[in-house]
């Protein structure tokens, strides 16, 4: 199956004006606002340095799998540079993302925080956006004044150094591991119902996996695709993405009246790697 892979797109607009709306089979999207020119770009030479070197086999392996993927390294130089120029900076941006809980899914939010500070945290497993509408409230609210706000969202996939998806080697684990374990999990949900062989349970919200039965809701329109996909652990990630994307737009949509001087909206798809090798989104 072809991925359609859409490259960084510009929306310039005031706050008022800002309106973002799901675009289908999109692995990454920025819209921003017009600002000043400023230098969060003098930090990125120490986010990565020390950071593993492009494996050329590898990285073509991965952009087999996922057409259009960058390493971390080539967005963060991306986005800071196009953020730079609009007058986002480490002093008036608040950081806010929406990634999954899982200890990898902190790769690609660390080298931001490095960047811009600490984080507002919306998301939860498989990185829905769980803190909802008072959560994004809450957050406007913590902007600095006359500042900005850079959100970043998404699901997360992992690949192993022979090209498997959905499995990651993981530091100090000798057992290749699932990744995303909750998207996998709901994945499997999701085909035991559309294969006719699982029994829906009436206690799908209970409290004390709330998370990953909403996950299991929200994935429910896409078991068709999952089903007819030639790679159904490829096509996941961009499943969830699309679910994520129309959830985030609301959120943004509803919140975005107590955002100051302007917002800068990143989604996509991490793709995580084994220690020794770049991640990539």
């Amino acid at each position: 199956m072809k991925i359609f892979i859409v490259p960084l797109a510009l929306f310039f607009s005031s706050t008022d004006a800002f309106n973002v709306g799901p675009v289908g089979r999109v692995s990454t999207r920025l819209g921003i606002v017009e600002g000043q020119t400023s230098a969060a770009s003098e930090k990125l030479a120490s986010v990565y340095e020390g950071k593993p070197a492009e494996n050329e086999t590898f990285d073509k392996l991965v952009k087999k799998n996922f057409p259009g993927a960058i390493s971390n390294k080539d967005l963060a130089t991306r986005v800071v540079g196009l953020l730079d120029e609009k007058g986002f900076n480490p002093s008036n941006t608040l950081l806010c993302t929406s990634l999954c809980a899982d200890e990898l899914a902190r790769v690609l939010e660390d080298e931001f925080v490095d960047i811009y500070g600490n984080n507002f945290n919306l998301g939860g497993l498989s990185g829905f956006p769980f803190a909802g509408n008072t959560g994004f409230g809450a957050m406007a609210a913590h902007i600095p004044d006359d500042g900005f706000c850079l959100v970043i969202h998404g699901p997360h996939v992992g690949i192993t150094k022979e090209g498997q998806i959905g499995k990651v080697e993981r530091s100090g684990i000798a057992l290749v591991d699932n990744c995303c374990g909750s998207a996998i999990a709901a994945s499997n949900y999701l085909k035991g119902i559309t294969d006719g062989g699982a029994t829906i349970t009436p206690k799908i919200q209970q409290f004390t996996d709330f998370q990953q039965g909403a996950v299991q809701e929200l994935i429910l329109p896409f078991g068709k695709r999952l089903g007819r996909a030639e790679n159904r652990m490829r096509e996941l990630p961009y499943a969830l993405y699309d679910s994520q994307e129309a959830l985030v737009t609301d959120i943004v949509n509803t919140g975005k009246g107590g955002i100051k001087k302007g917002l800068a909206v990143l989604g996509g798809i991490q793709i995580n790697t084994s220690p020794d090798t770049l991640d990539y989104f």
